[in-house]
């Protein structure tokens, strides 16, 4: 197995120590801190709960990012889309993988490789748990996609949901769709 150093631009402010990428605050955290916090609010809350309240905040998220990311570099359209999954492939999320994606219409299909939440519970439990855990992501997709159509004067709305994860038996990648309202 290689290894390279992170891919993206990343600038650490000698005054604040706010760690930066393409003009945006970023946490630098590890992964198992994360995901444990993570599991923690699962187990308090419930799953479906937590992925209510991760859908709408990741929505709003991916939406601000695609915002900014578009002013910050000049870039639209299905540009805006690839630049964002490129950088949630760069920072560890997993590999995210575009197989499909039309913005007029609000559709779009993304496989998920090698997914940061599945390698960890997979750690954890010893085994697949049979059951989706990559759902935080879903929201990211949809807000991703109205940012992207809104900006170039489209009027779809878009819903975003993973149909497969590879936590489940049987699979070895994760997907998720997104199609119109």
């Amino acid at each position: 197995m290689g290894v390279h150093a992170p891919e993206m631009p990343i600038l650490v402010d000698d005054e604040t120590g706010v760690w930066t990428t393409d003009a945006l605050p970023m946490l630098y955290v590890p992964r198992h801190f994360f995901v444990n916090n993570h599991m923690g609010i699962e187990d308090e809350i419930g799953t479906e709960r937590y992925a209510e309240i991760l859908y709408k905040a990741g929505y709003k998220s991916a939406y601000y990012w695609c915002e900014q990311e578009s002013a910050c570099h000049g870039i639209s359209g299905a540009d805006v889309w690839h630049h964002y999954l490129k950088r949630l492939s760069q920072r560890g999320w997993g590999f995210f993988i575009t197989e499909e994606l039309d913005i007029e219409k609000g559709t779009a299909k993304v496989r998920l490789e090698n997914s940061a939440f599945v390698y960890h519970y997979e750690k954890i439990h010893g085994k697949k748990v049979n059951r989706k855990i990559d759902y935080m992501f879903t929201g990211w997709f949809a807000g991703a996609l109205d940012q992207i159509a809104e900006a170039q004067g489209l009027s779809v709305r878009t819903k975003a949901v993973q149909t497969q994860c590879a936590a489940e038996e049987g699979c070895d990648v994760g997907y998720f769709e997104v199609t119109p309202l």
